[in-house]
C-alpha cells in the first residue's frame, strides 16, 4: 500500500502549525510544506481546496484533515495511522 501525500499549509511563526509538524515528524511522515506567506497563490489555493482561511490546513492525499487540533484528534482516535498508512 503506497502512503499517500501528506500537505500541510502553513506559516513558519505559526504555533499550530509547528505542533502538527511536530507531530506528523514523530510519526515519521515526509510532510510537503507550502508556506501560504511566501507567495499568495498558494494561499489562494489552500482556501480553494479546503474553505478555511486559517493555518495550519493539513491534507492526508486529496482528504481535508483539518487544522492542529483536527489532527491530534485523529491522532488519538487511532485514525490518523490509519490514514498515513493509505488506508483511508
Amino acid at each position: 500500500m503506497t502512503r499517500p501525500v501528506v500537505t500541510v499549509y502553513l506559516s513558519h511563526w505559526c504555533p499550530y502549525c509547528q505542533r502538527a509538524k511536530s507531530l506528523l515528524e514523530q510519526k515519521q511522515v515526509i510532510i510537503s510544506e507550502i508556506n501560504v506567506e511566501e507567495d499568495e497563490k498558494s494561499r489562494e489555493q489552500m482556501i480553494a481546496r479546503s474553505n478555511r482561511r486559517t493555518v495550519p490546513q493539513i491534507f492526508i492525499g486529496d482528504k481535508h484533515v483539518g487544522g492542529c487540533d483536527e489532527l491530534y484528534a485523529l491522532d488519538r482516535s487511532g485514525e490518523l495511522d490509519r490514514l498515513i498508512q493509505g488506508a483511508g
